[in-house]
């Protein structure tokens, strides 16, 4: 996991409340609660530091410097103004490495399918897995291998481990699928074709063996 460093202050008592956080918003400030250490922390961080952390699609550790405390932090929730789309608020949660997390990991497809090769379209129905570990062993992103995957065939949560996590998805999720096209159609039904042309012509020569 990428590290992150951002500075934040804590939140005066006057800077709470819903006038006083519109206030902060227009000095190009977010507000963000940091839970899960010994207290609940409400926060402020300037808005042009925040957006490089969340308009990533990489997962990051944030380095949190309070005031000159340094917490570790992961970014648990961002809620956007439904016009704008500027940040509202946030969510982070403190984090060590003997406290497991769940978090959204992206997904990385490896490989080119066997599927594919045949004419079928590969098809990503998840572009990210939850895992759950501690923060020090999750990883950038989660490669799967879909090289022997076959038309018509599907990758589910159920079939996929990884070292020192525990995937927390439904275990029959479709991952990733190879589906028909017109072009894998095409040519199953030419090797269909085929098959019934061969089988065809040894009946024909059994018969012809028999009646001499």
């Amino acid at each position: 996991m990428q590290h992150f460093t951002l500075s934040a202050s804590v939140r005066k008592a006057d800077q709470l409340g819903k006038k006083a956080t519109k206030s902060l918003r227009r000095e190009g400030l977010v507000p963000v609660v940091l839970y899960g250490g010994s207290e609940t922390l409400h926060l402020v961080v300037k808005a042009d530091d925040f957006n490089k952390l969340i308009y990533t699609p990489n997962i990051y550790l944030i380095e949190l410097d309070i005031e000159g405390k340094q917490h570790k932090a992961v970014l648990k929730d961002v809620q956007f103004h439904p016009v704008s789309d500027k940040t509202l608020h946030a969510d982070l949660y403190e984090v060590s490495e003997d406290k497991p997390i769940v978090m959204s990991v992206p997904v990385l497809l490896e490989g080119h399918a066997v599927g594919v090769r045949a004419g079928g379209k590969l098809v990503r129905e998840k572009r990210t897995l939850r895992v759950r570990a501690s923060y020090d062993k999750i990883p950038e992103r989660l490669t799967i291998d879909v090289t022997k995957l076959k038309l018509g065939k599907t990758i589910q949560v159920h079939d996929l481990s990884f070292d020192n996590l525990e995937l927390v998805d439904a275990p029959q999720a479709v991952v990733c699928a190879v589906k028909a096209t017109r072009v894998s159609g095409k040519a199953t039904q030419e090797t269909e074709t085929e098959e019934e042309h061969e089988h065809a012509e040894g009946a024909e020569e059994g018969s012809e063996q028999a009646a001499e």
